[in-house]
């Protein structure tokens, strides 16, 4: 069967692509992974990685977007051949892959994007694929995306979205929706802490809410979870980076004259996380101070 014929090559062996080598082993996908960590390595190079596959060659790309991703692809577009593949399944910027696609198309590589979510739960259920590139390439390498996409019917984990640059802007879009229902859920919580008098149950009310309500979903199973280890959140400082993506659904919609007012709360909310001490609260307490002569807390 062809798809214990397919081999590949694997460029990070990180927190997800260690686990999709894992799991595309598992689907019968020969795969020769590359990783500048040597104890998780399979070849001791990239060009040793790309020797070890059969032409025409599929390589997948899994490292940090920008410009750890630009270089891996020009030392690519330096190894392989005409008619080989490469697919960059991290979370590059949708616009990247224009350059990319370019960079190796001028030697006669193809290209396709990959959004991929699952985090490091896809190993055992399985990640959402969202594919941007030619219907012949995204073809030539489905058994690879069917051996890494969750059981049960394909459209439902897989979408062949359009061109190249699409998967990544699906990606990105995904992602925006993810920030904002994690933001309502994070101010649920803060809302049901506060009424301590009346509420008993917090992560009770969470659990209460997995099967029978229109919010549960796998977001609030994984709050459940979390609950479970720390009922009140005690040990977790509220500090929350953002990986980008959220930042170019805002540039997007604005762009294109979307309102997002949702998405971009949350992560402008994620921005206040990150500060002790707010400049916009020290300014709003002072006006208040000054027309309403409402009372100001003085820094110790």
């Amino acid at each position: 069967m062809e798809e214990e014929e397919m081999h590949i090559g694997l460029i990070g062996l990180g927190k997800m692509g260690g686990n999709m080598r894992t799991r595309l082993r598992a689907g019968g996908i020969e795969v020769t992974g590359y990783d500048r960590n040597p104890e998780v390595s399979d070849a001791a190079s990239v060009a040793e990685m790309v020797a070890a596959l059969p032409a025409p060659r599929t390589v997948w790309v899994m490292v940090p977007a920008g410009k750890i991703t630009d270089s891996v692809i020009t030392e690519l577009g330096g190894l392989l051949e005409p008619g080989d593949l490469v697919i960059d399944g991290g979370n590059s910027r949708f616009s990247d892959d224009f350059e990319h696609a370019k960079e190796l198309g001028e030697k006669g590589i193809d290209y396709v994007d990959a959004g991929v979510s699952g985090g490091v739960w896809g190993v055992e259920n399985g990640y959402g694929l969202m594919v941007g590139g030619s219907a012949e390439q995204v073809a030539r390498v489905m058994p690879v995306f069917d051996a890494l996409r969750p059981e049960g019917p394909r459209e439902e984990g897989f979408v062949h979205v359009g061109e190249i640059g699409a998967g990544h802007y699906a990606k990105m879009v995904h992602n925006g929706i993810e920030y904002a229902m994690m933001q309502a859920f994070a101010e649920g919580f803060e809302l049901l802490e506060a009424r301590k008098d009346l509420i008993k149950d917090v992560p009770g009310t969470f659990e209460a809410w997995q099967r029978g309500t229109v919010v549960r979903s796998w977001l609030l199973d994984l709050l459940v979870l979390a609950l479970k280890e720390d009922p009140t959140l005690a040990e977790i400082e509220g500090y929350v980076e953002d990986s980008g993506e959220g930042r170019w659904t805002i540039e997007e919609a604005i762009n294109n004259a979307v309102a997002v007012p949702t998405i971009a709360a949350s992560i402008f909310a994620r921005f206040v996380s990150r500060q002790e001490d707010s400049p916009a609260m020290k300014a709003v307490a002072a006006l208040r101070n000054q027309f309403g002569g409402h009372s100001v807390k003085s820094a110790e």
